[in-house]
């Protein structure tokens, strides 16, 4: 998991929402009380002073010739084990250099970030990103965006679920997921009946003679179904609403964030999908029509109208078998 560090100077307001939704690590104006598992980051010189169970300095380094990288990675070598950089104009060319260059190192890069936005670039570069980020937030919207960022996984695990059976079971409410974002070829949401299997169900990107591309569009499915929230929770697709951040994977398992647009919930004819991996069986009941897709083991997608027994599509099996209000808890539960 990505760290945030959080400038939270003179707003105690903010300071105590920022702990509320499970941040841990602060930069404040001057010593204060803390928890056993908090870290507080003090100005200090050219860096911060870390306080806490393990006090150190954590130098900082403005990153503006090739001879800034080379710093980073002498106060690597010398054992720093976090440093912080600050970009100019130029940052995503010379923080792939850096990630490069930190290989095998056993420090974390704390990147200087403008907001969220910014955050998410700096998290994603070369796919890996940096170690976390520094930043000063400007009220309790940007920390739950900062929240899903940081928890969420840079890609998720995909394995090939083989069907084994298909059927109709009459018509029901299924919900089309309208995403404020232009969805690629292969990718699409996360979706299933039970709390440990989910399957990933492509977008519209793909029209017919029929139908014209809707690329931003998941037709996701029945509306009691799951679907897989960017911080690792789980929401009813009958809960979403435009503004609600959702996550989009691809068939290669890598993830991003993107916002609810609109949620269309109509009465279609429904088709239940039911498969097993891991030696686990999952289901899926989505609407019963050509535009809706799953995709395959080796990456071509299968319309649900065409679905059979014993063929391979992607799906995600989760650790987690129960879900109290989205979130993972330890019980017994049977889901059929």
């Amino acid at each position: 998991m990505k760290k945030a560090v959080l400038d939270v100077s003179g707003n105690e307001e903010l300071f105590r929402k920022a702990v509320k939704h499970g941040f841990d690590s602060f930069i404040l104006d001057k010593p204060a009380e803390q928890q056993a598992s908090m870290t507080i980051y003090i100005p200090d010189k050219d860096g911060l002073r870390r306080t806490g169970q393990n006090p150190a300095y954590v130098p900082r380094v403005f990153i503006k010739t090739p001879q800034d990288l080379e710093k980073v990675v002498q106060h690597a070598r010398s054992g720093c084990d976090e440093v912080v950089i600050a970009t100019s104009d130029w940052k995503i060319i010379p923080v792939e250099n850096l990630i490069a260059m930190m290989s095998g190192l056993k420090c974390s890069v704390l990147a200087e970030v403008g907001g969220v936005a910014e955050a998410e670039l700096f998290i994603n570069i070369l796919e890996r990103g940096v170690d976390g980020v520094v930043l000063k937030p400007r009220d309790e919207n940007e920390l739950k965006i900062l929240q899903e960022l940081m928890r969420k996984p840079p890609t998720l695990s995909l394995t090939a679920a083989v069907v084994e059976e298909v059927r109709d079971v009459g018509v029901g409410d299924r919900a089309c997921v309208d995403t404020v974002s232009m969805l690629e070829i292969g990718e699409g949401m996360m979706v299933g009946s039970r709390a440990y299997m989910f399957f990933l169900i492509h977008n519209e990107s793909v029209g017919s003679s029929f139908t014209s591309p809707r690329p931003f569009r998941v037709n996701a499915g029945a509306v009691h179904s799951y679907v897989l929230m960017p911080d690792g929770s789980t929401r009813y697709l009958s809960e979403l609403e435009a503004g609600d951040r959702v996550l989009v994977v691809g068939k290669d398992g890598r993830t991003r964030i993107t916002s609810v647009g609109r949620v269309k919930i109509e009465r279609r004819p429904l088709r239940l999908v039911k498969a097993s991996a891991d030696g686990v069986v999952g289901a899926a009941t989505v609407q019963n029509a050509e535009t809706i897709r799953f995709v395959s083991a080796d990456g071509n997608l299968i319309p649900v109208t065409e679905l059979k027994k014993g063929d391979r599509i992607l799906c995600h099996v989760s650790k987690v078998k129960g879900r109290h209000f989205g979130m993972a808890v330890e019980e017994t539960v049977v889901e059929k």
